[in-house]
């Protein structure tokens, strides 16, 4: 069965469900909601609660338009024997379903004085006891009744779903069949049965992560012969010695934990894990070096254009005293460029190989490609990094990230890889001083930003919008703020924008006006979140920081003190100062992502939600963390005794494991 055989699904919902990204059947039923409204019957009293009453229509419903975009409709409601009259506002549609006699639900507020009632929703049923409602994250253009409906029609028809938990487990835990957890979880009988319904799907969906990530693990362990390389010590060092900086322990431990894994007869499968502006990257640069000595090509795969490029420029600077040949190659490359690239390349003559996407092309050959570099690694899908990887038979792999996880989730969700941390910064740089305005405050920042430009410094803004044509939000966006900064600074300075619509050409002139100090000013929107690296910017100004986590502005605050020079960062908000307090408390992104982590939970863990396996559907890492190391534990005990026997009592783990490569 397609979605479009199901009764209300025409083209119209098809492609509203695509942009939710609901194409099955399985992806309708396995859309959980987020959250449930639970409405319990009440008497009409004057408490001040948010009361649930049902009764019967007395009176036509009248619709009064106060002023544009402000309509109230109002009826007589009779609540058992009590007249009152019941208002609600911007709902002036439903008054042809107002009709005299019908038995309805009314939720909202009862003013006894007045003898009337301000409702918040109307139901058109009779709710008996209590109702708990299922609650969906939806587009426009389809509401909550239509996703629900479509769900529950879904479920009518004969459902054939994968069961991954094996029957001794679910004997051992009394679980209900999948299915009618899946039902109970979209029509909830009772609170007893959805919590064991959650608990149910919670179970299965970690359960079947922990299992993929062991497997990986024992595949890894298992196959995981190496190409081996005999390098000195004594070449790194000297190599070292000829950076114009010293690196701090954290880096060197880094070092030596790469150079171990590539000197031995076992694929390196490590994860480089770095606060923002630990110095990544030289690192990599390190390790890239020790595989060119071996006779070996490397590849790095940036997630943008811009920061290809500038790991590009900043690679060949660290390794301008080598004989190392390094290359780019992006989409926006003229067809010849890239050519030529890739005939370099084949041949062997290219030693480092730095790009985004377009690495992965079919038509990318290496001649002896030995190791692997990812730069933020979660930006790429499980299909992109593999296919970068299977163009080496053998070759290692290097993920770094600047998105910092809390130690504890980390060694679970990266059960398969080594990591290597870096923590401290280079040495000379300075605390970021952070401080939260309100956006009454502006001029004390607009002053602060005066300064740093009359010193000859650059300046950061970000917005949540890019352009807010229709004015529908009170959010700031790039292309009004513009305006009003070339204003404040009576045009004295060059200020530009960018952002993701722009075209790859343009966005890369601004960027590459914005490194040679052109621009002074630059306003974006979270497309400078990573790794951008201007070291002449001291100060970054947040618009509406309370519409981002913790995470997000950390990354944000790490576009500025990227030397010796004290820089600023301030975030501008009309609500939720307290949380955002935690950036004026540390420049620590590891304690930041602890104090997220406990704020708002996994969905801002990563700075993006995340494609592939790392997005649970169901499960939350923080708040069911108990329930994922319980089926992290199962998990290793599963594969401990199948994995000799291929699952063959498990026809479903059969099929699963040919899809399986790599986690997300």
């Amino acid at each position: 069965m397609n979605l479009n055989d199901v009764i209300g699904v025409g083209d119209k919902t098809l492609t509203l469900l695509q942009k939710l990204n609901l194409l099955t059947i399985e992806d309708l039923i396995t859309y959980y909601p987020y959250r449930y409204n639970v409405y319990k019957l009440s008497e009409l009293n004057n408490s001040g609660e948010v009361l649930v009453v049902t009764g019967v229509i007395e009176g036509e419903a009248k619709v009064n338009y106060i002023k544009r975009n402000l309509n109230r409709l109002s009826f007589r409601f009779n609540a058992r024997g009590k007249i009152t009259t019941v208002s609600i506002f911007n709902r002036a549609f439903l008054k042809n379903n107002i009709k005299i006699g019908k038995n309805i639900t009314i939720v909202g507020k009862y003013d006894e004085k007045k003898n009337t009632f301000t409702a918040s929703d109307i139901k058109f049923e009779v709710i008996n006891g209590t109702k708990i409602e299922p609650v969906y994250h939806l587009v426009n253009g389809i509401n909550n009744s239509s996703i629900h409906k479509i769900i529950n029609e879904c479920l009518k028809s004969r459902i054939d779903i994968n069961d991954y938990v094996p029957e001794y487990l679910k004997e051992e835990y009394s679980f209900i069949p999948k299915l009618d957890a899946i039902k109970e979880i979209h029509n909830p009988t009772s609170s007893a049965n959805l919590k064991r319904s959650k608990l149910r799907l919670i179970y299965e969906e970690f359960f079947l992560f922990m299992f993929k990530i062991n497997y990986l693990n024992y595949k890894y362990t298992k196959n995981s012969e190496g190409l081996k390389r005999d390098v000195s010590k004594s070449l790194i060092g000297d190599f070292i010695s000829t950076l114009p900086f010293s690196l701090t322990n954290d880096q060197l431990g880094a070092v030596e934990d790469i150079y171990n894994d590539l000197t031995k007869e076992k694929r390196m499968n490590r994860l480089l894990l770095g606060d923002v502006g630990s110095g990544k990257t030289v690192v990599s640069v390190i390790a890239m070096y020790i595989n060119y000595l071996s006779g070996y090509q490397s590849s790095l795969m940036a997630p943008t254009e811009i920061l290809a490029t500038q790991h590009y420029e900043s690679i060949r600077k660290m390794l301008k005293d080598t004989s190392v040949n390094i290359s780019l190659l992006v989409g926006s490359m003229k067809k010849k460029e890239k050519e030529l690239v890739l005939k370099d390349l084949k041949e062997g003559k290219i030693d480092i190989l730095i790009g985004t996407h377009a690495i992965i092309s079919e038509d990318v050959t290496f001649k002896n490609l030995g190791l692997v570099v990812t730069d933020e690694q979660h930006r790429f899908g499980v299909n992109q990094r593999s296919n970068l990887q299977n163009k080496g038979v053998m070759c290692d792999v290097l993920y770094m990230s600047a998105t910092p996880i809390p130690r504890t989730y980390a060694l679970t969700i990266y059960g398969d890889m080594d990591t290597s941390i870096i923590k401290a910064k280079p040495n000379g740089r300075k605390e970021i001083i952070t401080e939260v305005k309100k956006e009454k405050e502006l001029k004390d920042v607009l002053r602060k930003m005066y300064q740093e430009l009359e010193s000859g410094h650059q300046a950061y803004v970000v917005a949540p919008l890019i352009d807010d044509e229709e004015g529908n939000t009170k959010l700031n966006d790039v292309v009004k703020l513009r305006e009003k900064f070339l204003e404040a600074f009576n045009n004295k300075y060059r200020i530009e924008v960018l952002h993701g619509k722009m075209k790859a050409s343009d966005k890369e002139t601004i960027m590459n006006d914005f490194k040679d100090g052109k621009i002074s000013v630059l306003i974006s929107t979270t497309v400078i979140e990573v790794g951008i690296d201007v070291k002449n910017s001291t100060i970054m100004v947040v618009f509406n920081a309370e519409r981002f986590g913790l995470a997000t502005l950390h990354q944000l605050r790490g576009r500025v003190g990227r030397n010796e020079l004290q820089s600023y960062c301030y975030l501008i908000c009309n609500g939720e100062i307290e949380r955002l307090k935690v950036m004026e408390e540390s420049n620590d992104g590891f304690y930041i992502s602890e104090k997220d982590f406990e704020l708002r939970g996994q969905g801002d863990l990563f700075g993006v939600k995340q494609s592939g396996d790392m997005t649970f559907k169901i499960g939350d890492l923080k708040r069911n963390y108990k329930i994922l190391m319980q089926a992290k534990s199962d998990a290793e005990k599963f594969i401990e005794n199948n994995i000799d026997k291929s699952f063959f009592d498990y026809p479903c783990y059969k099929e699963l494991l040919k899809r399986i490569n790599f986690i997300d």
